[in-house]
C-alpha cells in the first residue's frame, strides 16, 4: 500500500524542494502528484514551453526514490489564452459569458480550446514518456458534468437531440411540450434555457436530457486526452480525480477507458452526536470501488480541517489522519495521496489545511502522518487483494439527476436513500458494493434498489430475473416513478416494479421533516421521515403498519415471494435501525455470514488473495469501542484501525 502527497512546487521556493523531498523519504511518501494547475508556468505565453522547473522537481523527486503522477493542467487555461480567445470561456444561465478568476474556466467543447489543451498534453507526453519515475498520469481535475451555454455546446446539443429523436416532432411528444405551450415548429427553437430560472421550473425531460449530454461531453474530453497519451505512451496508466460534485459526471462511462479511479475523499472532522446522521465515507469508497469493481487510488485524502468556500471546520481529531486513510485501504484503495504537503500561504485554499502548517513547523498532524506512512509499508502483502461481496447497491446518475431537478419533500435526498441501505447491512461487518445499475448483477445473493426513480427496462428484466433465480432485491419508495424521458408513467407505484414487489401504492403522503410512525408484526417500533407510500397488498405480505395518521394500520413495508426468491418493498424513510432489522433478515435467510454484535460505528471489511486474507475493523467514532470477534476482545482507540490476518 502506498501513500503520497499532493505537491506544488510552482508555489514555493525552489530552495525548498529538495529539503521538502529529503523530509517526505525519510517520512516515508511513495509518490507525488504534481503540476494540475500549472498550465501559465508550463506555457508562460502562446507556443513558449517551459518544463524546466517541472523537470528539476520531477529530477528532485526521483533522487530522492518518489514516483510522480503528473496531472494535466487543462483545468485552468492561463490568461493569455483566455484574452487572445475568449470563446474558450463558457457561458453561464444568463446568457453571458463567465469571468476568468476562478478554476474550471472552460468550454470543454470549443474548438479552439480543445487545439490549445491538446497541444499542452501532447507536449507533457512527449516530453515526459522517458522519465522513470513519472508512473501515472491524471486528466484535468474533478471533471464536472456542468452545462455550458455557448454558441458551439448549443449546436451540439441540437445535434445531439437530433440523432436521438429524428423529427421535432418526436422530440415534442417526448418532452410533453404542449404544456405551457412549449412545442417547437423547428430545431432552431431549441435553445439553452436561459434566465437563471430554479431547474424545477423548467421543463424535466429537456432538463435531464441537457445533464446526460453534458455527461457525455465530460466523458469525450477525458477520452480526448487519454488517446493523446497512448499515442505517445503505449500503456501508459492514466485516471482523473472525482468527486460528489453538483453535477455528478456519469462515473461508469468517465472511467470505461481510463486504467483505474481515483477520489478525492474528505470525511467529515466534526462527528455529530445523532445516530441518524451517517457521516462514514465508506458508502463512498464502496461506490468508487464499484465503479469498475477494481482497486482504486484516492488523490486527494484529508490533511487537516477544511475551509475556503465556506467557514473553516474543525481540525482533524486525534486518530483521523491514520485512520481514515486505513479506512480506504479498508475498503479498497491501494494508494492514498493526502492533499496537501503544505497548507497553502497564497490563494483561495490557503484555509484547507494540508500537512505543514503556516508555521512551516511539522505538528501533531504531521506526525500522525508520518505514523501512517510507517504502518502503510507493513501493508505491501495485502496490495492486490479485493474485496468480494455478496451483497450490492444499484446506483443510478440518472436517478441522481432526476431527483436534482424535482426535488421531492423536505430533507429527500437519494444519496441519503443509498446511504442507509449500504449502512443497514454494513452494520454487521458484511462487505457491500455499490455498482451502477447496467452492472451484472449475477454474482450477488442481495440486490437493493434504492429510490431508482427513472425506469430502465434492461435493469427491470435483469431484477425480475435475479429475483426468479433465487436472489433477494430490496425496493424502496419513489422508485419506478419516471419513464426514460423523465416523464411520470401512467401506473400505480411501483409500476414495472409492481409485480416483483407484489403491492401497490393506493396513495403517497411526501411529510418531510414531520414524523410518522411504523409498527412491525413483531411489534417493534420506528419513526418515519419525509416519504410514505399508503400500501395495498397484492401478493405480498405486510411486515410493518402505520401507527399514525389517517393511514394508520394500512402497509408501510412489505414482502414478497417471487420464483424462488424474495422482493422487499420499503415505503418510507425510517430509522437507521429499521434499516438494520431489515438487513439482519435477510442476511440470516440469504446465508451471508455476519457479525451479529458490533459496537456503533465500528467497520469490519475482509480484503483477499494472493493467499492472503485481511480484517480491517475499524472505530470510525470519537470514544473508545472494545469489539469481540474470534473469542478475543479488541479495543480500539478513536479512529483506530485493527488489521487481523487470517
Amino acid at each position: 500500500m502506498r501513500i503520497g502527497v499532493d505537491y506544488y512546487p510552482e508555489h514555493w521556493d525552489r530552495k525548498m524542494w529538495s529539503a521538502d523531498a529529503r523530509l517526505m523519504a525519510e517520512t516515508g511518501v511513495k509518490l507525488v502528484r504534481l503540476a494540475e494547475f500549472a498550465w501559465c508556468r508550463l506555457e508562460p505565453s502562446d507556443g513558449v514551453f517551459d518544463f524546466d522547473w517541472l523537470d528539476d522537481a520531477v529530477r528532485i523527486f526521483a533522487d530522492h526514490g518518489i514516483d510522480v503522477v503528473i496531472g494535466t493542467p487543462t483545468n485552468c487555461p492561463p490568461r493569455w489564452l483566455c484574452e487572445k480567445h475568449p470563446d474558450i470561456l463558457p457561458v453561464g444561465d444568463s446568457g453571458k459569458t463567465n469571468p476568468i478568476g476562478i478554476r474550471g474556466h472552460r468550454c470543454m467543447n470549443s474548438p479552439v480550446f480543445r487545439e490549445y489543451a491538446g497541444r499542452i498534453v501532447d507536449r507533457l507526453a512527449a516530453h515526459y514518456k522517458n522519465f522513470g519515475n513519472v508512473i501515472a498520469w491524471q486528466i484535468d481535475n474533478e471533471l464536472e458534468a456542468n452545462i455550458c451555454y455557448c454558441e458551439t455546446c448549443t449546436d451540439k446539443h441540437r445535434e445531439w437531440l437530433k440523432n436521438k429523436y429524428g423529427t421535432i416532432e418526436a422530440l415534442n411528444r417526448a418532452y410533453g411540450n404542449v404544456v405551457w405551450s412549449g412545442e417547437y415548429s423547428s430545431w432552431e427553437q431549441v435553445d439553452p434555457p436561459y434566465g437563471g430560472y430554479n431547474p424545477a421550473w423548467l421543463n424535466p425531460a429537456y432538463m435531464l436530457d441537457l445533464r446526460r449530454r453534458a455527461a457525455e461531453d465530460v466523458t469525450e474530453f477525458a477520452e480526448f486526452q487519454a488517446d493523446i497519451f497512448r499515442s505517445h505512451i503505449p500503456g501508459a496508466k492514466i485516471t482523473t480525480n472525482t468527486w460528489f460534485c453538483s453535477n455528478i459526471p456519469a462515473f461508469r462511462e468517465l472511467f470505461a477507458d481510463l486504467d483505474f479511479v481515483s477520489y478525492d475523499n474528505y470525511p467529515a472532522t466534526g462527528i455529530p452526536d445523532d445516530y441518524e446522521d451517517i457521516y462514514t465515507h465508506a458508502p463512498h469508497l464502496d461506490l468508487m470501488r464499484g465503479i469498475k469493481r477494481k482497486d482504486f487510488w484516492i488523490m486527494e485524502q484529508l490533511s487537516g480541517g477544511i475551509g475556503c468556500w465556506m467557514p473553516m471546520q474543525k481540525t482533524t481529531r486525534p486518530g483521523m489522519i491514520k485512520g481514515y486513510a486505513l479506512q480506504a485501504f479498508a475498503h479498497g484503495a491501494d494508494t492514498v495521496v493526502h492533499f496537501r504537503w503544505r497548507t497553502a500561504n497564497t490563494g483561495a485554499e490557503m484555509h484547507w489545511h494540508g500537512l505543514i502548517d503556516h508555521s512551516n513547523v511539522p505538528g501533531r498532524r504531521f506526525a500522525e502522518f508520518a505514523e501512517l506512512c510507517r504502518e502503510a509499508e507493513g501493508l505491501a502483502d495485502l496490495r492486490g487483494t479485493e474485496l468480494h461481496a455478496d451483497a450490492a447497491v444499484l446506483f443510478s446518475p440518472e436517478s441522481e439527476a432526476a431527483f436534482k431537478l424535482q426535488p421531492q419533500t423536505d430533507g429527500f435526498s437519494y444519496m441519503e436513500q443509498i446511504k442507509l441501505i449500504h449502512q443497514a447491512f454494513a452494520r454487521y461487518g458484511v462487505n457491500v458494493d455499490i455498482i451502477d445499475e447496467h452492472e451484472d448483477i449475477s454474482q450477488y445473493k442481495i440486490i437493493c434498489v434504492p429510490a431508482l426513480y427513472i425506469v430502465n427496462d434492461d435493469t427491470v428484466s435483469r431484477l425480475y430475473s435475479f429475483a426468479r433465480s433465487g436472489g433477494t432485491v430490496v425496493i424502496t419508495a419513489r422508485s419506478g416513478v419516471k419513464d426514460s424521458n423523465n416523464n411520470c408513467i401512467m401506473e400505480q407505484l411501483p409500476t414495472v416494479y409492481k409485480e416483483l414487489a407484489g403491492c401497490h401504492v393506493s396513495e403517497y403522503d411526501p411529510i418531510g421533516w414531520s414524523r410518522a410512525k411504523l409498527r412491525f408484526t413483531d411489534g417493534a417500533v420506528f419513526d418515519c421521515r419525509q416519504w410514505c407510500d399508503i400500501l395495498e397488498t397484492d401478493t405480498a405480505e405486510a411486515l410493518a403498519c402505520y401507527d399514525s395518521d389517517f393511514y394508520a394500520g394500512k402497509p408501510a413495508v412489505t414482502v414478497n415471494r417471487y420464483g424462488s426468491g424474495t422482493a422487499y418493498y420499503i415505503g418510507t424513510v425510517g430509522e437507521r435501525r429499521m434499516y438494520e432489522k431489515l438487513a439482519k433478515t435477510m442476511l440470516d435467510d440469504s446465508g451471508i455470514p455476519y457479525i451479529a454484535e458490533l459496537p456503533e460505528n465500528v467497520e469490519v471489511t475482509v480484503r483477499t488473495g494472493n493467499g492472503v486474507a485481511a480484517m480491517f475493523v475499524f472505530n470510525n467514532s470519537g470514544s473508545e469501542k472494545t469489539v469481540h470477534l474470534d473469542g478475543k476482545d479488541i479495543t480500539l482507540e478513536p479512529f483506530g484501525m485493527s488489521i487481523i490476518r487470517k
